[in-house]
C-alpha cells in the first residue's frame, strides 16, 4: 500500500456570530461546506499556508491570531490502477480575523463559493467533518490542541 501525507492549514473565522465557510464538492459532485484553507506547499510555513489559502478561497486577507489545534487521521483512499493509498491527513486549525480584502469566489480552485453562516445554522448545512472538528477546537480550546477521541 502506498503511503501519502498531506499537511494542510485551515481557518476558523467567527465574526458577529457567523462562521466563514467555503463551498466545495464531494466525490459525487454534491456541494458541501468546509473551512477555508488547504494544502501546504513544500517549504511553506503552515502559518503562511492558512493566510494564503484563505485569500485564495475567499478573497479576504486573514490574520491568524491563535493555533487552536491539530487534527490527524488516516484512511484508505482508492487511487488509479486499482492502487489503494494509506492517506494520512495532518490538519492545523488556526483562529483569526479578517483584516482586508473583499468576499469573492475562488478562481480555478477546489471551492466555488464562500459565505458567512450563522453559528447556530452550521449543523443544518451539508458540511465536511472538519467544520465540526474546527468548531470543537474553537469552543473547547484544549490545552493539548487536540479533541479527545
Amino acid at each position: 500500500m502506498r503511503e501519502e501525507l498531506r499537511v494542510a492549514a485551515y481557518a476558523i473565522c467567527v465574526r458577529d456570530g457567523e462562521l466563514l465557510l467555503a463551498r466545495g464538492r464531494d466525490d459525487d459532485g454534491i456541494p458541501e461546506w468546509t473551512l477555508p484553507g488547504g494544502g501546504m506547499d513544500h517549504g511553506e510555513d503552515p502559518f503562511d499556508t492558512v493566510v494564503r489559502e484563505v485569500e485564495e478561497g475567499t478573497g479576504y486577507v486573514f490574520e491568524a491570531t491563535d493555533l487552536l489545534g491539530v487534527h490527524s487521521f488516516r484512511c484508505a483512499v482508492p487511487r488509479r490502477l486499482g492502487v489503494t493509498a494509506d492517506h494520512h491527513a495532518l490538519r492545523l486549525v488556526y483562529e483569526g480575523r479578517i483584516v482586508g480584502g473583499e468576499l469573492r469566489p475562488e478562481v480555478n480552485g477546489s471551492t466555488d463559493f464562500a459565505a458567512w453562516h450563522p453559528l447556530d445554522a452550521v449543523t443544518g448545512l451539508n458540511r465536511v467533518g472538519l467544520v465540526d472538528i474546527g468548531l470543537a477546537l474553537w469552543r473547547q480550546r484544549p490545552a493539548v490542541g487536540r479533541i479527545a477521541k
